[in-house]
C-alpha cells in the first residue's frame, strides 16, 4: 500500500505528538480542564505540526501557552485574521510560533498549528478551557473529553469556510501514537456519592470527612482511543445554588472582568398534579439520520447493534408511547430526505400500523449527512392549530455547516421545539447541544453501550406535559448594585432540569449583602413562582471560571446575532473586545504565541505533518473537507498534492486508472489512513460511503420490544398467540384463567401490565408511558373485576404485583 502522506514522517515514524496529560478541576456544576500536549521533532528538517481536535461544544478556551526548553510563551488573544498573519510572518522569519483557532464552521472543533520546530527540538503546549457539566437523566453530571473527531460532512455547493477547516487525520484506534493521562479534583457544596466512567478508573479518594472533596484518575496506560466520559453524582443534585465570583484585580471596574459575576443554578419545581397528566395535543416530528454512517455499530463491543437498528427500535417505542389525538410524521434524511406521510397525520391504529411497517424497512441508504434542507422543509410547513410542533432529531452529528443549522433552528424556535440525540462516538456536541439549546429542547448523547430508548423516553417525558409559557426572571439586589444579565432570556423550562444563569454585578451596597432572583412562569394556566436567595459576598478564589463561562455565554449569543444580522452595528467588534478582555475564545479571535529564537532564521525547508485522531468507525465522507477553496495560502500547495494523491489511491485501491471517474463513495476514506478494499459478505460487495445498507435481517426482537410491538395505539393488547408467546405460555394457558365477566382485551391488557411490572422493572423508564396509556384505556372501559384480573394474572405468571402498583 502507498505510504500515506500527512500521518507518518518521511522515515515512516509516528507523528511528533507524544502524549496528552489532562488535569480537571470540578467545582459543583462547572469544570476547568487543563491539557498539556508534548511534541518532539524527530526529523532532520524543521517541522510544522497540525492537530485538529474536538472540545465540548460549550467549552470556553481561556489560556494557551507553549514551553520550548525552559522558556514559556503565553499566547495572547487577537482578532483571527491578524493572528493568522502574525503566525505566517513569524514562520517566514524563522521564529517558532503557535496558533490555536476555532473552526469557522463549528465551535467544537479547534486547530492547533505548531511551527517551526527545529530538528531534535521538544515543545510542550498547554491549553485550558472551562465548561458547564450537562445534567443527565439519572441526575449525574457529565464531563466528556472528546477523543474522536469524525470528519464533518460538507454539503455540495456550500461554503466550507477557511482556516479552521484543516484536514482531519485519523488512524485505527489501536495505532494512535500518543497516550492520555487524566486526573480530576472534584469539589461540591454537597457530598460526592460516586464517580463513574466509560474507561477504567482508580478508586475515588475522598479528601475530607464530609466527602465534599475528592480526587480520581484514569487507570495508567490509557490509550486515547475513545471519548472519555466522567459521570459525577452528588447528594441533593437538584438543590438550587448560587456562586458570586470576585472580580479580576487587574481589570477595570465596570468591565465584565472588573466586576463580580454571579452564576445561579436553578431547578424549577412544577406542581405534581400538572406533571401527572399527559397532554394529548402536539405534532411530533421524528427526524432520523439515514446517512451511510448510521449503518455502523453503536459501540466496539461484541453483539453491538447498528445505529439505524437502534433508531428503528426507538421509533417503535416512541410510536407506541404517543397519546391518541396527537399528530405525527417521520422524516429520514441523508443527501436527500423523504417523509413517511406528505404531511403530519392524526395518531390512530391505522396510521401507527402504516408507520411501523415503514420503520421496519428503514435503512441507512440516503447518502451523506445533509440536515439543513429537511429542516428548511419542515419549517416551511404551516403549523397545525393548537398542536405545538416538537422535533426529535436523531443523528451521528457530522456536518460541516453547524452554525448555519443552529441559526435556522433559532429563527424558528418560536413555533418549534427541538429535542436532539447524538448517536455514537464523535457526534458533534456543538450540533447536538446547540440544536436543543436554540430549539428550546433537551440534548442527549448515546455512546458506548448506552441504550437509546431510555434517553429518548426521558425527552418524551419533557415533551408531553403542558409547555411552560410567560417566563420572566427578576433580579432583586440592594440599592447601589445593578445587574447586567449575561445569559439570553430563558425560553423553556423542564421539570427536574437545570437552568444556569450568569449576571454581572456592578456597584456596591452600603449595607445589605443579600440578593435574590425570582423566576415566574405559567404552566397549564397556573402561575408558578420560584425564588433563590444568594449572598453578594464573593466566594473564595475560583480561578475566574464563572467570569469566563459568563463571557462565553454572552459571546455565543452575540455571535449568533451577528450571523443572523439581528444585532446592532459593531457586534463583531464587541465580540472581539470581549474575547480579548476575558481571554476567552470566539469565532472572530485566535490565540497566538511567538517565540523568538535569537533572531536567527531556522534553516531548511518546512515539513508539514497532520496529527491523527482515533478512528473508531470507518467512514468515507471526508473528501468534502478537501473541497475547500479558501484554505490559507501556505496550505494550497499541499492540498493540491493531497488531492492528486487521493485520486491515485482511489485508482490503485479499486483497480482503476487515476483518470477514471471514481466517486468518493467507492472507497472508505478516513484521513489518509484506513484505506481498504471493499470487503465481500456472502459474495456481495459491501458498499461503504453514502449507500451503506443495513443488514438484510435484524436479530430476533427481545421480549420487551416484542410486547411493545403488540400494543394497540389505544394502549390495549389483544388476546392472541403472539402475546402468549411473550408471556411464556400457550394461547390456551393464557385464555383459560380469564375471569368470566371480563372482556378478553381487558384481560390481555392486565396480563401485559403484570408482566411488565413483574419482569421488566429495570426498564420501567422505557415503557412507563405505554403502561400509563394501558391503564387509562382500562379505566375508560369501566371494566369490572379488575382486582380479580390482577390476582389471576399474578397466579398465571408467578408474580406478586399489587393493583395499586399498576395505577388502579
Amino acid at each position: 500500500m502507498v505510504n500515506c502522506c500527512g500521518l507518518i514522517t518521511v522515515k515512516n515514524e509516528p507523528v511528533p505528538l507524544k502524549s496528552i496529560a489532562v488535569e480537571v478541576s470540578v467545582q459543583g456544576h462547572v469544570a476547568t480542564v487543563s491539557s498539556t500536549l508534548q511534541y518532539e521533532n524527530q526529523e532532520e528538517s524543521p517541522l510544522e505540526a497540525i492537530f485538529v481536535f474536538p472540545l465540548p461544544g460549550e467549552a470556553a478556551v481561556c489560556r494557551f501557552s507553549a514551553k520550548i526548553g525552559q522558556t514559556e510563551v503565553v499566547a495572547e488573544v487577537q482578532e483571527k485574521q491578524k493572528a493568522r498573519e502574525q503566525y505566517d510572518d513569524s514562520l517566514s522569519s524563522g521564529q517558532q510560533a503557535f496558533l490555536l483557532e476555532e473552526s469557522d464552521e463549528s465551535p467544537d472543533v479547534f486547530k492547533l498549528s505548531v511551527g517551526s520546530l527545529p530538528p531534535g527540538e521538544k515543545a510542550s503546549v498547554s491549553l485550558d478551557y472551562v465548561t458547564e457539566l450537562a445534567v443527565q437523566a439519572d441526575d449525574g453530571l457529565r464531563l466528556c473529553l472528546p477523543a474522536v473527531l469524525n470528519p464533518r460532512y460538507q454539503p455540495q455547493g456550500s461554503d466550507s469556510g477557511s482556516g479552521g477547516s484543516a484536514l482531519v487525520s485519523s488512524v485505527p484506534a489501536a495505532s494512535v501514537p500518543y497516550s492520555l493521562s487524566l486526573s480530576a479534583r472534584v469539589s461540591s457544596p454537597h457530598p460526592i456519592c460516586r464517580v463513574e466512567s466509560n474507561c477504567p478508573l482508580d478508586p475515588l479518594n475522598y479528601l475530607n470527612t464530609e466527602k465534599t472533596q475528592a480526587t480520581v484518575s484514569l487507570a495508567a496506560g490509557h490509550q486515547f482511543d475513545r471519548d472519555v466520559e466522567l459521570l459525577l453524582y452528588y447528594q441533593d443534585t437538584h438543590q438550587p445554588t448560587a456562586i458570586v465570583e470576585a472580580a479580576q484585580t487587574s481589570a477595570m471596574p465596570g468591565s465584565l472582568m472588573g466586576d463580580p459575576v454571579v452564576m445561579l443554578s436553578l431547578y424549577p419545581e412544577f406542581p405534581n398534579d400538572v406533571m401527572s397528566s399527559m397532554t394529548s395535543l402536539g405534532e411530533f416530528l421524528f427526524v432520523v439520520d439515514r446517512s451511510g454512517s448510521m449503518s455502523f455499530s453503536m459501540h466496539n463491543g461484541s453483539g453491538a447493534q447498528d445505529r439505524i437498528g437502534s433508531a428503528r427500535d426507538t421509533l417503535l417505542l416512541l410510536l407506541k408511547s404517543l397519546p391518541m389525538g396527537c399528530y405525527f410524521n417521520i422524516i429520514g434524511f441523508g443527501s436527500s430526505y423523504e417523509s413517511f406521510f406528505p404531511k403530519s397525520v392524526e395518531y390512530s391504529q391505522k396510521t401507527m400500523d402504516e408507520a411501523l411497517q415503514k420503520v421496519k424497512a428503514m435503512r441507512a441508504d440516503l447518502g451523506g449527512t445533509e440536515i439543513l434542507q429537511p429542516l428548511k422543509h419542515i419549517y416551511s410547513q404551516p403549523c397545525l392549530p393548537d398542536q405545538p410542533r416538537q422535533l426529535f432529531l436523531f443523528t451521528d452529528g457530522e456536518v460541516g455547516n453547524t452554525k448555519e443549522v443552529l441559526d435556522l433552528v433559532k429563527a424558528n424556535a418560536g413555533s418549534h421545539r427541538c429535542f436532539s440525540f447524538g448517536i455514537g462516538e464523535g457526534a458533534s456536541s456543538a450540533l447536538i447541544s446547540g440544536v436543543a439549546k436554540q430549539g428550546g429542547g433537551h440534548a442527549q448523547f448515546i455512546t458506548g453501550q448506552d441504550r437509546m430508548q431510555p434517553k429518548v423516553r426521558e425527552s418524551l417525558r419533557f415533551a408531553l406535559p403542558p409547555a411552560v409559557v410567560d417566563i420572566s426572571v427578576k433580579w432583586n439586589v440592594p440599592k447601589g448594585v445593578s445587574v447586567t444579565p449575561l445569559s439570553p432570556p430563558i425560553r423553556v423550562l423542564f421539570q427536574g432540569q437545570r437552568a444556569l444563569l450568569y449576571a454581572q454585578l456592578t456597584g456596591k451596597s452600603s449595607g445589605d449583602t443579600e440578593g435574590s432572583v425570582t423566576v415566574k412562569y405559567s404552566l397549564a394556566e397556573q402561575p408558578v413562582e420560584n425564588q433563590l436567595s444568594f449572598s453578594l459576598k464573593p466566594t473564595e478564589d475560583t480561578g475566574l471560571t464563572v467570569h469566563r463561562l459568563g463571557a462565553r455565554t454572552l459571546i455565543r449569543f452575540l455571535e449568533m446575532e451577528e450571523r443572523q444580522g439581528d444585532g446592532e452595528k459593531g457586534v463583531k467588534e464587541k465580540v472581539v473586545e470581549l474575547s480579548v478582555q476575558s481571554g476567552v475564545s470566539s469565532a472572530f479571535t485566535a490565540f497566538i504565541a511567538v517565540h523568538k529564537v535569537d533572531g536567527e532564521a531556522v534553516q531548511g525547508p518546512m515539513l508539514r505533518r497532520q496529527v491523527p485522531t482515533p478512528m473508531l468507525c470507518q467512514r468515507s465522507r471526508t473528501m468534502s473537507l478537501l473541497r475547500s477553496s479558501a484554505m490559507p495560502g501556505r496550505m494550497q500547495g499541499s492540498m493540491a498534492m493531497h488531492q492528486r494523491m487521493y485520486r491515485g489511491l482511489k485508482g490503485a485501491l479499486l483497480g482503476k486508472d487515476s483518470g477514471d471517474d471514481v466517486s468518493d463513495s467507492d472507497i472508505n476514506y478516513r484521513g489518509y489512513m484506513g484505506f481498504r478494499r471493499p470487503r465481500k459478505r456472502n459474495g456481495t460487495k459491501v458498499q461503504r460511503d453514502s449507500d451503506c445498507p443495513a443488514p438484510a435481517s435484524d436479530p430476533a426482537m427481545d421480549p420487551l420490544l416484542q410486547l411493545i410491538s403488540l400494543q394497540k395505539a389505544s394502549g390495549s393488547w389483544v388476546l392472541e398467540a403472539a402475546l402468549a408467546e411473550v408471556l411464556g405460555k400457550t394461547e390456551e394457558e393464557v385464555a383459560k384463567p380469564k375471569p368470566a365477566p371480563v372482556d378478553q382485551e381487558v384481560w390481555a391488557t392486565v396480563l401485559a401490565l403484570v408482566w411488565l411490572y413483574g419482569f421488566k422493572m429495570e426498564a420501567q423508564e422505557e415503557w412507563q408511558f405505554l403502561a400509563m396509556k394501558a391503564v387509562s384505556w382500562i379505566q375508560a372501559q369501566k371494566a369490572a373485576s379488575v382486582s380479580e384480573c390482577v390476582q389471576a394474572g399474578n397466579t398465571l405468571l408467578g408474580c406478586q404485583v399489587q393493583k395499586e402498583t399498576l395505577g388502579f
